[in-house]
């Protein structure tokens, strides 16, 4: 097996995976369980839209070692009616999933049980489906390999920070997302950052403050429609815009400010 990953203890005591790639840890404060419940299912209403009659689609984002995906599988398969759940994972390296699937990791995780029986198909055959829900990965590079998947009803962004992968966090990639996504479709993300926040909006969605993520830090949600927002970002966000000196994408247009200003959100 590849080295290239190794199962850490956060702060908070929880296990969690390290690439030493890239230097950085997969939810690296309260671990994987809690942070894939309180910043991606939770703010997305996951457990609610699956009630619903319509099917719906799901984009993760950043497979890692399938934290936030398999939290969405635990959710669809606890039902005993409601919509099917398709979930689309994308990920260029399957090697976190792969050591976080050995048995001494696996319950840590979330992998164990019928879990685990999901995550080592999609690890060996890229593909798993029950009655309920189907959950797919697709290998390769993003943002490109978006346009392979699914229009998204949800989607959990989680790649390596913008840091680690500028492009992720770009104008260009949000703005290709935006192509991806239906109408009442959510985006989530653990990343607070400005700049990334200006990049959503760039690219045509709704955007707002999600939960605590540590001291005065908190994850973004974006979505299609405002309506779906619950603390839209607003004139005290666009004021402190102006004045930050990292405001803004590399990709970010040179009236970038003034696009913003001007979004239906903030008129």
């Amino acid at each position: 097996m590849s080295d290239a990953c190794e199962v850490v203890t956060t702060t908070d005591g929880a296990r969690a995976m390290l690439d030493r790639r890239v230097g950085e840890v997969m939810h690296p404060v309260v671990g994987p369980a809690v942070e894939a419940l309180r910043l991606y299912c939770e703010p997305a209403r996951l457990a609610a839209r699956l009630q619903r009659s319509e099917p719906l689609a799901l984009l993760d984002v950043g497979l890692g070692a399938g934290s936030n995906a398999i939290a969405a599988w635990r959710l669809s398969e606890a039902r005993t009616a409601g919509a099917r759940l398709t979930i689309v994972s994308f990920e260029r390296s399957l090697d976190a999933l792969a050591l976080a699937l050995q048995p001494e990791h696996a319950a840590s995780f979330g992998l164990d049980g019928a879990a685990g029986e999901a995550a080592r198909a999609l690890l060996a055959v890229g593909r798993h489906e029950t009655p309920r829900t189907s959950w797919q990965l697709i290998a390769g590079e993003l943002p490109g390999s978006l346009a392979e998947g699914p229009a998204a009803d949800v989607v959990f962004w989680d790649p390596f920070s913008p840091r680690a992968n500028p492009e992720l966090w770009s104008v260009a990639a949000f703005t290709g997302l935006r192509g991806r996504c239906r109408a009442g479709a959510t985006v989530h993300t653990y990343s607070g950052a400005t700049a990334v926040r200006s990049a959503l909006l760039l690219a045509g969605f709704f955007v707002g403050v999600g939960e605590p993520t540590g001291a005065h830090k908190a994850a973004t949600c974006a979505a299609v429609d405002l309506a779906d927002l619950e603390r839209p970002l607003d004139q005290r966000w666009l004021a402190r815009l102006g004045r930050s000196t990292a405001g803004f994408a590399a990709d970010a247009p040179a009236d970038a400010y003034l696009q913003v200003k001007n979004h239906p959100q903030f008129a």
